[in-house]
């Protein structure tokens, strides 16, 4: 069927559902041609174009086919906010090849590097009409295994929109257009069809103009330094996701989910402000877009764009079908709603495959470093007294990680890092007497030797989880590999935390096992609080991130505060949550060479007890104050207990934070830490104790650099005082 000149609009509502593992969906389905749309869409005469509504129609993703800049009939699309454009006329499409160097194009160039002749490369993307659209409504709600919040609603209106090329040899690309109120987000679809069984995508055309050159929060590496600057000026190699301020009130931000075969996303300027013409592409073979006037550009004119365009770390062969990642644009009125917003990342991941999760369990992970069977179990005795539940044996347990021939199936010290000895077996069944989890590090070099065996093996010897270490990132080929291998960890019922530079695209909802990832520039990097503030709400979107907090280090008193390292619990979520991270508890001398009263040695003062009550996993979040670089205030619910971080950077702050999120007719007892210099310890925390209720204002005041952190209970139930 063909459908040859409709607008559709769809903004549909459905009936909520319910379901605790896998979403039970109420949909509406229509197909464009010979079926009534649903409830609060229309089909108007005009322009080949498709409209898709939020469910509160405040954010509408509008798809062309049209001529764009001399290129007939292509795809572009627009995105607008509470009636505002975000996303300017943007174009779509792929670049095909069947045969590409392992040099990864350049999203910027003209011609892209690495497309050879012989594999006839073209694109597929222009001379295309839309044959067939179909459109549903879905509003389900779902219980992830552990998350940001207890339960996630999954709301959105969406059309599937079938494009075929006019001419031969016709090929098929389908859009996949999604709009929550949360923001929008499409994907490409290339379905099997006739004489095309596989495909090689040599890069994508995907654009992201903006209306004007507004502010943007760009690094370039995924622990990389945060810089404020004009579109313009962003460079390639551009990590998501990338926060934009479109205006007082009103942020994007430009994000990828569902990364789990394809090559990673970054984001690269546009060559020009224009698309090229697909004919004048410097690409021998790519024939050229069909001429007349539907390559005249109908775009409003006056619309001034700041362009970037998706920029992938490989080139992408699979088979038929292939679906892309979803590339998304958050929305939202402040950088705290956007922080609040990023369940969409999640929703748009398929639901869990692990039948059993009673095995997956969030905690509190303490490192281990002395590598000895004496340090093991003086950090499993700390982990118990202190409400911890693991301990982490780092590097060099099993030889040196960066050795090519360092054999992770058993202890072999690191003599530069460890005089041992260490008995992991005893020091395995220490930690299991005591509830303890023992988590193991490898460095991609071993995992990629011996991954199989290295899995059922930490299995039998009882360890809960691994650490990846320098995982290798970006190409399809690594992508692939890492999430086959947290897949595999799974099947043996072994979590997993991924470090360094891989970002999160919301697969822990798929396989949540995959507890947390670096891909941040945390404490291991002495950023300044402007950094970590930064951080917080722009990488913090993509998921849960290992900060890796300390405490003792010395760098705590050079960057900020101890009560500000308090409320980094709180404020930076990670279900493995790494405390004391340059620290340790005391280890007899003759191990470590240190006494008890030395700098990185845990001691006993009294705020301790924060990180004992404080969960890693939460049921509600809610973020009252939020400014990138300057200021957080986060609250979020375990059970009946409220936690509140509150961050500060170079300014002095003072807020006043009403309790309306407390229970009616019930009171509180609020522990507050608080920075004070005239407390005689060595970290100059304040405890405080108040009886609150809904109707109580706290006030948070906070020195420069500084922070605070609260506990809010039941005062009927017993608080750890």
């Amino acid at each position: 069927m063909r459908m040859w000149s409709n607008v559709l609009v769809l903004g549909a509502m459905s009936t909520l559902a319910w379901t605790c593992s896998t979403a039970i969906v109420q949909t509406h389905a229509y197909a464009s041609v010979g079926m009534a749309p649903v409830a609060g869409s229309s089909v108007q005469a005009g322009a080949q174009a498709v409209e898709v509504k939020s469910p509160d129609g405040r954010v509408s993703l509008l798809l062309e086919v049209k001529g764009f800049d001399g290129v007939a009939s292509c795809p572009v699309y627009s995105v607008t906010y509470r009636g505002r454009l975000v996303i300017a006329p943007s174009r779509l499409g792929l670049v095909l090849s069947s045969s590409v160097r392992s040099v990864p194009a350049r999203a910027y160039e003209e011609t892209p590097r690495g497309v050879t002749t012989n594999g006839a490369p073209s694109t597929l993307g222009d001379g295309l009409e839309i044959i067939q659209q179909t459109g549903s409504s879905v509003d389900t709600q779902w219980r992830p295994v552990y998350g940001e919040r207890s339960t996630i609603r999954d709301h959105y209106n969406q059309v599937v929109v079938e494009l075929q090329e006019r001419s031969t040899p016709q090929r098929l690309l389908h859009l996949t257009l999604r709009a929550y109120d949360e923001g929008a987000a499409f994907r490409y679809t290339v379905p099997e069809q006739p004489n095309m069984e596989n495909v090689t995508i040599a890069r994508e055309l995907t654009e992201f103009r903006f209306p004007a050159d507004y502010t943007a929060w760009a690094t370039y590496t995924a622990q990389g330094v945060y810089a404020n600057v004009p579109i313009s000026q962003i460079k390639r190699g551009c990590e998501r996701p990338l926060v934009v301020q479109v205006a007082d009130g009103m942020y994007a931000a430009v994000a990828e989910a569902r990364l789990v075969d394809y090559a990673r996303m970054k984001l690269a300027p546009l060559a020009r402000s224009v698309p090229v013409r697909a004919s004048e592409e410097r690409v021998e073979g790519v024939p050229p877009s069909n001429r007349g006037q539907d390559a005249r550009d109908t775009t409003p004119r006056g619309v001034a764009t700041s362009g970037l365009v998706a920029e992938l770390g490989s080139e992408v062969s699979s088979s038929l079908p292939l679906r892309t990642p979803w590339r998304v644009i958050m929305l939202a009125d402040s950088p705290g709603q956007l922080l609040e917003r990023n369940d969409i990342l999640l929703n748009l991941n398929d639901v869990c495959a692990i039948a059993d999760t009673s095995w997956i369990k969030p905690g509190k992970c303490l490192r281990e470093v002395t590598l000895s069977t004496v340090g093991g179990k003086a950090c499993i005795d700390f982990a118990v007294k202190h409400h911890l539940q693991y301990v982490e044996f780092d590097a060099g347990w099993y030889g040196s990680e960066n050795d090519d021939v360092s054999d992770a199936r058993g202890v072999h010290l690191d003599p530069k890092r460890s005089k041992g000895p260490l008995d992991l077996q005893e020091v395995i069944r220490y930690a299991d007497a005591r509830g303890i989890g023992i988590i193991l590090y490898v460095n991609h070099k071993a995992l990629e030797r011996q991954l199989d065996e290295l899995l059922a093996l930490y299995q039998s010897w009882g360890v809960k989880g691994m650490k990846f270490g320098f995982v290798s990132v970006g190409t399809q080929k690594w992508t692939s590999w890492m999430h086959e291998a947290i897949r595999k960890a799974g099947e043996h019922r072994l979590m997993v935390d991924v470090h360094d530079e891989y970002r999160p695209t919301g697969w822990s909802r798929t396989y949540p096992n995959f507890m947390t990832q670096e891909g941040i520039r945390g404490d291991e990097e002495r950023q300044p609080n402007t950094m970590s503030l930064t951080t917080l709400f722009t990488r913090m979107l993509a998921g849960a991130g290992d900060n890796t907090i300390c405490y003792y280090d010395e760098r705590v008193d050079r960057q900020a505060t101890h009560a500000y390292q308090l409320a980094k619990a709180v404020c930076f979520y990670s279900p493995w949550q790494f405390l004391f991270w340059y620290d340790r508890p005391f280890i007899s001398r003759e191990v470590t060479g240190r006494s008890a009263d030395a700098p990185n040695v845990i001691g006993d003062e009294p705020e301790l007890e924060f990180f004992d009550h404080c969960p890693t996993v939460w049921d509600d979040t809610r973020v009252l104050q939020g400014g990138i670089s300057q200021y957080a205030v986060i609250a979020r619910r375990s059970g009946d207990n409220w936690f509140l971080g509150a961050m500060n950077s170079d300014e002095p702050h003072s807020f006043d934070v009403p309790l309306q999120f407390l229970d009616v007719n019930k009171k509180y007892t609020a522990h507050i830490y608080s920075d004070d210099p005239t407390v005689p310890t060595r970290t100059h925390v304040k405890v405080e104790r108040l009886t609150v209720d809904r109707g109580t204002v706290l006030t948070i005041a906070m020195p420069a650099r500084g922070g605070q952190a609260v506990r809010l209970v039941l005062a009927t139930e017993r608080d750890g005082r």
